[in-house]
């Protein structure tokens, strides 16, 4: 379920955090040895090894399948356009625009989020129009800007032209009368995005390793904390896992794009975005919903004014960002190798 809270009780939880939630450390705070107090760590998870959803199969052809397509520029209008090519694996699932350009070289209307670790988010697209990973990878095929291609049967024409393809969509879907479909391909690219897991540094901190963190990213922590960060960034994922209004306490500074409220008609959205999971966030700029700003620091620094009411002075917006590198992670190289193209 779709989690939406009142600004007041929200606002209400964030002041609470920020007043309630500074850590105690074992030495002084960014010293080597300092610590975070378990109850600031217990808002947190480990990422999992695979971002499963209960009661859905998964085999290896389909994951083989769901590759395939991610990188097949045979799903765009010009046929020079891919997931990858917004998405771009071996760029930490991002291609630093504010805007990626289409098949067409025009550019789209919102920043494109990475798609490592995303489909354990709450719902996908910063508005959330599509419930999950499978729902989203059909979307952008047929946006007239992004991919451009006109309907669902031209996309199908492609891949039943393919040998290849179809032996590939019959054993990915062995019990299907007709494998090759609109539902599969997005449950094939689906199965390949559930794998795209990024571990990191902070995961062993999570687990355990006191020694996984240096002094100044504990600092960090300990400062995110303290300021009620973690009242939007949270869970596994650090984010990804609730909407927020964008200007909970301070007016958005830009207002151009009204948010969620184009997809519920509900007043109560206006300015509401998913937000975003800081896994990686160093690697994924540029920041917010419309790419505005390129700083890692100044997004810290944007936040805690519009979101916390809060000036943060320099010191501690770089505390904060030393933090936040310790959840870059591994890219799965292997995992995303580029696939032989189907003929």
């Amino acid at each position: 379920m779709i989690q939406r809270l009142s600004a007041l009780a929200i606002l209400g939880a964030l002041l609470a955090a920020a007043c309630g939630t500074k850590p105690a450390s074992d030495t002084t705070v960014g010293g080597e040895s300092a610590t975070v107090a378990a109850a600031g760590l217990a808002v947190f998870a480990p990422l999992p090894s695979r971002m499963e959803v209960k009661g859905e199969p998964v085999n290896e052809q389909k994951i083989a399948l769901g590759r395939a397509l991610f990188y097949e520029t045979l799903l765009s209008d010009g046929h020079n356009v891919s997931c990858n090519s917004c998405h771009a694996l071996n760029g930490f699932g991002a291609d630093g625009r504010k805007a990626s350009l289409g098949f067409n070289g025009r550019p789209g209307g919102r920043n494109a989020p990475t798609v490592y670790n995303a489909a354990g988010h709450v719902a996908q697209f910063w508005d959330g129009r599509a419930a999950d990973v499978e729902a989203q990878a059909k979307g952008p095929i047929l946006n007239p800007v992004e991919m451009g291609m006109p309907d669902t049967a031209a996309v199908l024409k492609h891949l039943r032209a393919s040998a290849t393809y179809a032996a590939s969509f019959r054993a990915a879907f062995p019990e299907a009368r007709e494998p090759v479909t609109y539902d599969n391909l997005g449950s094939a690219i689906g199965a390949f995005e559930r794998g795209l897991v990024t571990p990191a540094r902070w995961d062993s901190y999570l687990q355990g390793d006191s020694a996984a963190l240096t002094g100044g990213e504990k600092e960090g922590l300990q400062t995110f904390l303290a300021a009620g960060c973690q009242g939007c960034h949270m869970g596994a994922y650090v984010g990804g896992d609730r909407f927020m209004k964008a200007g909970l306490v301070n007016a958005w500074f830009s207002q151009a794009d009204s948010g969620r409220i184009a997809v519920t008609k509900d007043a109560n959205d206006l300015f509401v975005f998913k937000v975003p999971s800081l896994r990686n966030i160093e690697k994924t700029g540029p920041y917010f919903h419309d790419g505005s700003v390129a700083n890692l620091g100044e997004a810290v620094r944007l936040m805690a004014h519009h979101q916390l009411g809060k000036e943060m002075n320099p010191a501690d917006v770089q505390s904060i960002v030393t933090w936040l590198g310790s959840m870059t992670g591994e890219l799965p190289l292997s995992y995303i190798a580029f696939p032989q193209k189907p003929k």
